[in-house]
């Protein structure tokens, strides 16, 4: 069995590129016509070339699985802001698109919070599918084969009735849109199960969150769900993905630690040897790519592992 690892945002090691620039709606509205579109121009350019040298540290230390911010475009999905982040930087995602597939690299992206496709306010939903075409765009532009994770969203005023809103906004959705979009459980509202039987429903795969698990448990053993959770990776050709965290404290548990707890994720890697299924597991901490190689020396250390570059291991 194949494990792969991999982290989310900006790598830490990477000081003098730490994060993506951004730029508020109240900053671009005092700039004039011809300083907005400057702004934007500069902003944007740093960003797709802090995503461009990501990538290549990634490759450097064997990193074939990522997740950037689709927040890269400043203000893409506002209204109120006109700007093609695509036409005229088409040779540069392009560049982009080409590193990854070229290096074997699995890249996706996962919307914030405000993305609630379930929603009852219907301005929600409408920001919420616009920042799912705004992702799609960049996808296609940069020519990869990728994915949205997406959570199911609220439970008002029942959860039946949210679930079924859920269902109905998705239908909606254009099909290639829809072929995007993977759910993962959540820490408060939808379970494992719950969420396990809606991408049975749609036909969509499945991302399992261990530590949303742990605060919110599925009324059915883990251990259980496992094979049907992977089943839904069937008709996509990919390996199943795993988010994996560790709780803060024991008072902020829902919170994510700047490193992962060693023994649980030994605990983890137990489980999934009962399905015996190569999968790549997504390091969501805030120590990003230093907790992953910290890891990564605790598994060569105490794991009888057989590591086939920096990141990826079999167990048996």
């Amino acid at each position: 069995m194949k494990v792969r690892l991999g982290y989310v945002a900006i790598p830490i090691t990477l000081q003098d590129k730490s994060y993506f620039h951004t730029l508020t709606f109240t900053q671009y509205e005092h700039l004039s016509c011809l300083e907005r579109k400057e702004k934007l121009d500069q902003i944007l350019r740093y960003n797709l070339d802090t995503f461009y040298r990501t990538l290549q540290y990634n490759k450097q230390n064997d990193i074939f699985f990522y997740r950037f911010s689709h927040n890269i475009v400043p203000l893409a999905t506002h209204p109120k802001v006109s700007f093609d982040y695509i036409k005229e930087y088409a040779p540069i995602w392009g560049k982009i698109g080409d590193y990854i597939r070229h290096n074997g690299m699995r890249v996706d992206s996962h919307p914030d919070q405000y993305c609630v496709l379930n929603s009852t306010n219907e301005e929600v939903v409408k920001s919420s599918i616009q920042i799912l075409k705004t992702i799609d765009q960049m996808y296609q532009t940069m020519n990869i084969k990728s994915f949205m994770v997406l959570h199911v969203g609220s439970s008002y005023p029942t959860k039946e009735e949210a679930k079924d809103r859920f269902l109905q906004n998705f239908k909606a959705l254009p099909k290639r849109i829809q072929k995007e979009i993977i759910l993962e459980n959540d820490d408060r509202v939808f379970h494992t199960l719950d969420v396990l039987e809606i991408c049975e429903e749609l036909g969509i795969p499945m991302v399992l969150d261990v530590h949303h698990e742990f605060c919110h448990s599925s009324p059915i053993p883990l251990k259980d769900l496992l094979p049907r959770i992977f089943s839904t990776w069937k008709s996509v050709g990919m390996n199943p993905k795993i988010h994996f965290s560790s709780p803060k404290s024991r008072q902020e548990k829902r919170s994510h630690h700047t490193y992962i707890n060693y023994k649980s994720f030994c605990k983890c890697l137990e489980l999934l040897k009962t399905v015996r299924q190569d999968v790549d597991i997504m390091l969501e901490c805030k120590g990003k790519d230093e907790a992953l190689f910290r890891l990564v020396r605790q598994l060569r250390f105490h794991k009888n592992g057989e590591f086939c570059n920096q990141t990826t291991f079999y167990i048996s």
